[in-house]
């Protein structure tokens, strides 16, 4: 029969973690509500920019700008990785590491593999324990990251595309759908191709484009509906000169936002689940305990009455 001493610890030890876990099972569920009005917020204010890139970009006005212009030939890709600092959240970092190696594996097939980043502790030690060289690291980010820190690494993957060092970029993150859906995937911010709006059922994968009308008269009716609606001051490559790069420092805010957000979400889940088996194994250590008590008090009154027949 197991150790009643022994049993009684054991079940003690379990009580303490089940309250650490509930305890951060709630901390994951307030940063979550807090991340998630953020990532709601970063949403609205992308979809709009983007919008007005793609009006632009319809409006017939001969109008450039080297962020939407894709390179002749990919010889060299940037990836940004999108981890944790901390653990204690299921698969999460593990899935986005992983689809990362596989995005590298492909491009190491068709192109050279550019600058690899990645933010957050538990992704560098993942990369480093694999042996994949990492050029840059980020450790600063957690589950509200500062829009001025991810517009300093936004303007430097500009530079490096606009001068030529980078032919695509992309960003490896777990992207946030709803609260019961999170995607670990690889999406590609440059070159934007046009830009598309973002929506939660576009495909992560691909490079966003423009959809062109099918017929010209429709064309033409669509740039004379768009040039009536926007008044262009100073002019519309200024304007665009400006506007373009706000708009990719938003997208990549947007995939920050929506990292930290699926974070929290897997971490509350994760603790959620050790809670529940917390409580299934202290009631089964109560029932042995029970057994076990029960044992040596029936085994003592046994030794009783037996030294009281003896007696006797």
């Amino acid at each position: 029969m197991a150790n009643i001493r022994q049993l009684d610890k054991r079940r003690k030890s379990v009580r303490n973690i089940r309250k650490i876990t509930r305890t951060m099972e709630l901390i994951a569920t307030a940063r979550f509500k807090k991340a998630m009005d953020r990532a709601a917020a970063a949403t609205d204010y992308t979809k709009r920019i983007t919008q007005i890139v793609q009006d632009l970009a319809k409006s017939g006005t001969d109008v450039s700008h080297p962020l939407l212009q894709a390179h002749s030939e990919v010889k060299a890709v940037d990836m940004l990785v999108l981890t944790a600092n901390r653990g204690l959240c299921g698969g999460y970092n593990g899935s986005v590491v992983r689809v990362a190696v596989q995005r590298r594996n492909e491009i190491k097939e068709q192109a050279e593999a550019g600058q690899t980043s990645v933010s957050g502790k538990r992704g560098i030690s993942a990369f480093r324990f694999a042996g994949v060289p990492v050029e840059k690291t980020y450790s600063e980010f957690d589950d509200q990251p500062s829009f001025d820190a991810v517009a300093r690494i936004a303007d430097e993957l500009i530079t490096r595309y606009i001068t030529g060092q980078v032919d695509r970029v992309d960003v490896a993150y777990t992207r946030f759908v709803s609260s019961s859906k999170q995607i670990p995937t690889v999406e590609t911010l440059l070159p934007f191709a046009g830009i598309e709006v973002l929506s939660s059922n576009s495909a992560s994968n691909s490079t966003p484009s423009i959809s062109t009308p099918s017929n010209s008269s429709d064309k033409t009716s669509t740039e004379k509906k768009l040039r009536d609606d926007y008044e262009f001051l100073p002019s519309a490559a200024g304007i665009l000169e400006e506007v373009v790069p706000a708009s990719f420092r938003a997208r990549l805010f947007k995939c920050f936002l929506d990292a930290a957000v699926s974070e929290q979400i897997a971490r509350m889940v994760a603790m959620k689940s050790a809670t529940e088996n917390a409580g299934d194994l202290i009631k089964s250590l109560s029932r042995t305990f029970n057994r076990a008590r029960q044992s040596k008090i029936t085994q003592e009154i046994m030794e009783i009455i037996g030294g009281v027949e003896a007696l006797g």
